[in-house]
């Protein structure tokens, strides 16, 4: 059977959609599948009373990365929108990341030399030489005031289990910012884009064939005869039919509402740190753009065991399973016609810098092949 397309991708989110990007460009037959019914995968934005609605969580673009900034520039214009999260920990507000702000509050403290000090006494009060599990790494490396308000029952709740019972890997810096900067990321580029993220990805989009509702892993054979080369951003597990065992992850439960207000909690991002308020955090969407819209819309999030059926959101990089996706990666590697990337593709987090960083390098090597195979025809 003849090829009808240089290049199949599976999967419209950020990766897919930039590899999209550059191999149309090139000239390349580009046909993408999507499961869900929108492009976008988690960047997914829609527009509810006037506000940009992030309907899989919170995205902030922040890069130290000169090429990436430039390229996603080319697709959307960002606003000056600088992450700034708060802490609420029974109704006592804390800046984040962990600052000067953070420390005054908590004790009263005005000198970085004054923060320092009570930082360290904390820890070599409860140092523990080689620690056993997440909760004692924390307390080394913050002491336990902070611990117990602003790390401990945040985690156990985005893990859904006590930090004693978290290995220490987990948490292997927490960073301490002796100054009075709120700036979560203190990343030269950050921003939102005006017009939301579903807009950005449809122009990454543009040029390229794209079919929504359709689950490539029903009839992946005859979905790879239709292209020379396939590019897989699923879970590789599942590509694998899970033939090793289910890679594990944490999924998040989202609760949206529409509040008949102009203003309901000053932020964009809050998070409760406390074990008692059942969600992780809630987000003011309007807050992103700087919306003056007469309504709000805010979201709360609520971290749960991921199951089949659940959107995979982050990966469970212990032991087990990271020699479990090691595995997958060998199978894969076996794959000469199907390339593996993206969150779910690699295993493992990516921030979105990342992603189209790793997505342009991917595309490169494409390219190429594909222009050596139309010249030796």
């Amino acid at each position: 059977m003849e090829k009808k397309y240089d290049l199949l991708i599976v999967g419209a989110g950020l990766y897919g959609a930039v590899v999209a990007q550059k191999a149309v460009q090139a000239g390349m037959r580009v046909l993408v599948l999507e499961k869900r019914g929108q492009v976008g995968g988690n960047l997914y934005t829609e527009e509810i009373e006037g506000i940009q609605v992030h309907r899989y969580g919170a995205h902030i673009f922040h890069t130290n990365n000169e090429q990436v900034w430039q390229y996603i520039n080319q697709f959307a214009s960002f606003n000056r929108y600088t992450n700034s999260p708060i802490a609420n920990y029974k109704g006592e507000i804390y800046n984040m990341p962990f600052n000067m702000n953070t420390f005054n509050k908590m004790w009263g403290v005005i000198t970085p030399a004054q923060a320092m000090a009570e930082i360290e006494r904390q820890r070599a009060a409860h140092r523990v030489e080689d620690p056993q599990n997440l909760e004692e790494q924390a307390i080394n490396l913050v002491g336990v005031d902070i611990y117990e308000k602003l790390v401990r029952g945040y985690t156990e709740k985005q893990w859904g289990r006590p930090c004693s019972q978290l290995p220490a890997f987990i948490i292997r810096r927490l960073p301490l910012r002796f100054t009075y900067d709120n700036n979560y990321f203190n990343a030269l580029y950050q921003g939102i884009p005006v017009g939301g993220y579903t807009a950005m990805v449809q122009k990454l989009l543009a040029g390229a064939q794209v079919l929504l509702n359709t689950d490539y892993l029903k009839d992946k054979e005859g979905w790879n005869e239709k292209a020379k080369k396939v590019v897989y951003t699923g879970p590789i597990d599942a590509y694998f039919g899970y033939q090793l065992g289910a890679l594990a992850y944490r999924s998040v439960r989202f609760e949206t509402e529409v509040l008949d207000m102009e203003n309901y909690q000053g932020n964009a991002v809050v998070n409760y740190t406390d074990s008692e308020t059942p969600y992780t955090r809630i987000i003011e969407h309007k807050h992103f753009e700087f919306g003056t819209q007469p309504r709000t819309v805010i979201s709360r999030e609520y971290s749960a065991e991921w199951k089949p059926g659940d959107e995979p959101y982050y990966p469970v990089n212990d032991q087990e399973n990271s020699a479990l996706y090691q595995q997958y990666a060998d199978l894969a590697a076996g794959q000469d016609k199907v390339v593996f990337g993206g969150r779910l593709g690699s295993y493992r987090y990516y921030d979105m810098d990342q992603v189209i960083a790793e997505a342009l390098a991917v595309c490169e090597n494409l390219v190429e092949a594909g222009k050596t195979v139309r010249k030796n025809k």
